[in-house]
């Protein structure tokens, strides 16, 4: 079987899938954040939190490991087949225990059994996310399949989102509708997998091959998990739903501009795989450079951009009642740069090179400089506080990782144009400063006249300088 599909359609439809994942949000939360207020969506914000812990346990690094793995094996029905299955056996078995400490967790602790209604629906994502099999999908490069099928079932969850939450009461509707979407996606995922492989058992597995490497990416899935979710943990348990919602609204805007930016990695790790399975160093060089100049000319600009339009974005998204989420933000956008920068060092250098053991490291130091940050932060600056400690985190895990690729790839910054960005930059905001304090209209009208004055004249300038555009990728 032949799985190679254009890196430009690749690119092209998973720029839809995150353009799908901005627009969504910004259709339902506006109008879920004005009904159920920060104390609602902080509620369900600190359960989802919590159960992704329990999901990233009983995921172990699966969802990494299971791209790589069958990506090397794609042109072959049999071995993938074989692989798939003794992936997925893994993955359920550990599901199965996760979700007995799950349930045992809920009963025991008094602060989850208060809401025990949304941990008991929104667990279900647990078994969801294991028939899901998304990895296969990705690994077979099957983007425009997984962008149709997220954008169906994304269109019925805005719909019923309208119509079921109504009043601040409406938080447990609310919970099941953030995961339907999800829910729908793998739901059909699991039917649909029969296109690619064979279910039929096999009489002999071989387990054991794929435990190091599953542990090894589990360790890797665990450090970023547990600064992802951390703040929001932290903050529910020490500062209470209130500080939650503000650094969720804060979250959920960086996040999806995270997205945005880093959209190109996300379709590019089977393919490097594959490169390097092949021994084409050459092709795995050339495509790692363009990444990463397309990563500097996007994740730069949209930074400084929304720094000066912080609040502006926030109060279109959520209202003047979240306006305790400026400072956070402002404090955490840098991290879109710094994990922009990771994912391409980290994602599609050191994993397709056999080397996650120091992706692992870089991500532990994260979590570890997280942790002791908020401890001493968040009660102090509640929100703005668990924002610092993650941006340091970030920031800790770039360095690591420059550190740890200074001998594989010295030239890795050489044919980025990032000297020509400053200028661009520069006259850009300049600008946007003196447009913004001048501007007088509502906060939609806002956004839209500063990014099309920022935008146009950050371009425009790169155009004057000559900045070779990082717009071509190989087949």
């Amino acid at each position: 079987m032949n799985f190679q599909t254009s890196i430009k359609k690749n690119f092209i439809m998973n720029v839809i899938l995150t353009a799908s994942s901005l627009i969504f949000p910004l259709i339902t939360f506006p109008y879920v954040s004005r009904i159920l207020l920060p104390e609602g969506t902080g509620r369900v914000a600190f359960v989802l939190s919590i159960i992704s812990y329990f999901s990233m346990v009983a995921s172990l690094g699966i969802p990494t490991y299971g791209i790589r793995a069958c990506a090397q094996v794609r042109d072959d029905q049999e071995q993938l087949s074989q692989t798939v299955q003794e992936i997925f056996i893994i993955n359920a078995c550990m599901t199965g225990l996760v979700y007995i400490a799950y349930f045992l967790s809920i009963l025991m602790v008094e602060h989850l059994r208060q809401e025990k209604t949304l941990f008991f629906l929104c667990g279900s994502t647990l078994f969801f996310n294991l028939i899901g099999m998304e990895w296969l999908y990705k690994a077979l490069e099957q983007y425009q399949y997984i962008t149709v099928r997220s954008l169906i079932f994304k269109a019925i969850s805005v719909v019923l989102m309208f119509l079921m939450v109504q009043s601040p009461d409406d938080c447990i509707r609310y919970g099941f509708l953030s995961i339907l979407a999800d829910v729908g996606s793998n739901t059909f995922n699991f039917i649909h997998a029969r296109k690619f492989i064979s279910m039929a058992p096999r009489q002999h597995y071989n387990f054991r091959q794929h435990m190091k490497p599953i542990l090894i990416f589990f360790a890797f899935s665990a450090s970023v998990t547990i600064y992802k979710y951390l703040d929001t943990a932290m903050l529910g348990f020490m500062k209470g739903n209130q500080e939650v919602g503000y650094y969720s609204a804060s979250v959920r805007i960086t996040d999806l501009l995270v997205s945005f930016v880093t959209a190109p990695g996300a379709v590019l790790l089977p393919r490097i795989s594959y490169y390097v399975k092949e021994g084409r160093l050459k092709e795995f060089s050339s495509l790692v450079h363009k990444a990463l100049d397309l990563i500097l000319f996007v994740s730069v600009p949209v930074c400084i951009y929304f720094e000066f339009m912080a609040d502006s974005s926030i109060f279109f998204i959520s209202g003047p009642a979240y306006a305790g989420s400026i400072p956070p933000m402002r404090i955490i956008l840098p991290t879109i740069i710094c994990i922009g920068i990771t994912g391409i060092i980290g994602v599609q250098i050191l994993i397709p090179l056999g080397r996650e053991i120091l992706v692992v490291y870089s991500t532990c130091a994260g979590a570890v400089t997280d942790l002791l940050l908020n401890c001493i932060f968040i009660p102090r600056f509640a929100s703005s506080g668990a924002a610092f400690g993650t941006l340091a985190a970030e920031i800790v895990v770039l360095i690591a990782q420059l550190f740890f690729i200074r001998n594989e790839m010295p030239d890795l910054f050489s044919g980025v144009q990032y000297k020509k960005l400053i200028p661009a930059l520069a006259v850009s905001s300049v600008v946007l400063y003196f447009v913004k304090i001048n501007l007088h209209t509502g906060n939609f009208l806002a956004l839209v006249i500063t990014s099309i004055i920022f935008f146009s004249i950050y371009l425009g300038t790169l155009f004057l300088i000559k900045y070779k555009f990082p717009v071509e990728w190989p087949r």
